[in-house]
């Protein structure tokens, strides 16, 4: 059985591709489903689906890269030479060293970022619940959390990290030199958009709604940063109000159209209008941004834009890799000691049946009336004999063959030392 991680991020894809691959959250459960039934090859699948990257972990017995390149070009009506080439694919002990680095924020677009470990250990969880995690991905699952948490609380690579959505209120700040001022109107509710929320407080910004297609999650989250809450199908009417639009839902479709856009603008008599779309797939038709005063940002538009902090992370993140590097030897170390213990089991097994073998003919001699101690002599004679044969057999094989390779594993497994035997042999000679 190998583990891979197949997948595409900022790195290989543009923002086009990516939202057209991204998998929605409720549809994660029957993806996982159906994956595992239309590739029997695959036993086990998590699916990491955020907006700079979708990725499946899988345990598999054969060669899958292709088969899951097929599956997505067919399920996303994506042509399959566009995802081969904007894919890529990690194997056993890479894979598990891509997947910690993915966890502890290392290949992230903003570099340490704190959200994608929660990200992360979500997907892996609801492969569990799913039924679609076992033995191989849990051993995964487990170590790359281990190690990401490892490198968050020993190194400084979660210290001052810049999130999403800190780099979105920085370019707003960048954009607006009287922030504090401007009406702010954030589309979702997620964890997102509630730091987005929390970062315009710090920069001073007390105009805050927040739209959501479920009003009741509009609210809670609107009651947590002293803001209004509307319904998204309210937008249109009360867009026109307000100088900055970020937008983060988990939506499939845009949530926001260049028509309502053009409305706005021209009731807002030729006020510039900024907006920040850090949704994938994205929440704001993307001719929107062709629009007069209107100053459209998508979240691949970030990456160049904040700065601070980087050197400390990247001299951070230095010191992470080499926790990145033992993370995963610990894994590969797990992973052949877990493969070892089939044949552990099948060893301990066939032992056994000998026992029971010649406990069993021991019985029926003793009630045949032979003598207790003859039994017991036989007994540990043929259960002595039988058990050291294979290893017998294996040392007169080994060296018929010359191999002093099995010679010398034999001896440190048992502790044997050969020379005694030689020296009484020489000794009888002479």
């Amino acid at each position: 059985m190998s583990i891979l991680a197949y997948g595409l991020n900022y790195r290989t894809a543009p923002l086009e591709l990516r939202e057209r691959v991204a998998f929605p959250e409720e549809s994660l459960g029957t993806a996982l489903h159906d994956l595992t039934k239309d590739l029997p090859q695959i036993s086990e699948v998590a699916i990491v689906s955020t907006c700079n990257r979708t990725e499946l972990y899988c345990a598999a017995n054969s060669d899958c890269a292709d088969d899951l390149s097929s599956w997505l070009s067919h399920r996303r009506d994506i042509a399959f030479e566009e995802l081969q080439g904007a894919s890529y694919q990690y194997w056993d002990g890479d894979a598990a060293k891509h997947s910690m680095r993915v966890a502890a924020g290392l290949d992230s677009q903003m570099l340490g970022e704190p959200q994608i470990m929660g990200q992360v250990k979500s997907a892996f969880e609801l492969a569990r619940t799913q039924g679609t995690s076992g033995p191989e991905l849990n051993l995964l699952s487990r170590l790359t959390l281990q190690t990401a948490k490892h490198i968050r609380t020993q190194t400084d690579i979660g210290r001052n990290p810049i999130s999403v959505a800190y780099a979105a209120v920085s370019l707003a700040a960048q954009l607006f030199s009287d922030l504090p001022s401007k009406r702010a109107l954030l589309l979702g509710a997620g964890e997102t958009v509630a730091l987005v929320g929390e970062h315009l407080r710090g920069k001073g910004v007390t105009d805050l709604t927040i739209a959501n297609r479920t009003l009741a999650n509009a609210t809670t989250l609107a009651a947590k940063l002293d803001a209004s809450a509307i319904q998204l199908s309210d937008v249109a009417d009360v867009l026109s109000g307000f100088d900055m639009v970020i937008a983060s839902t988990a939506s499939t479709l845009p949530v926001l159209g260049k028509g309502t856009v053009e409305q706005a603008i021209r009731e807002r008599k030729r006020r510039p209008m900024f907006m920040l779309d850090i949704a994938v797939p994205r929440d704001i038709e993307a001719a929107v941004g062709d629009l007069p005063d209107v100053y459209l940002y998508t979240i691949d538009d970030l990456t160049q834009i904040v700065e601070v902090n980087k050197s400390r992370r990247l001299m951070a993140a230095s010191g992470a890799e080499s926790l990145v590097d033992q993370g995963a030897e610990e894994y590969r170390r797990e992973r052949r000691i877990a493969q070892g213990n089939g044949l552990m089991q099948g060893f301990r097994q066939q032992a056994m049946q000998v026992r029971d073998s010649e406990v069993e003919r021991s019985l029926k001699a003793l009630a045949n009336g032979t003598d207790p101690k003859q039994a017991l002599e036989q007994l540990a004679a043929s259960l002595t004999n039988k058990l050291i044969h294979p290893t017998t057999a294996a040392i007169r094989d080994a060296s018929a063959d010359g191999r002093s390779d099995r010679l010398d594993f034999i001896q440190q497994t048992y502790g044997l030392n050969p020379s005694s035997s030689q020296d009484d042999a020489d000794d009888k000679e002479s």
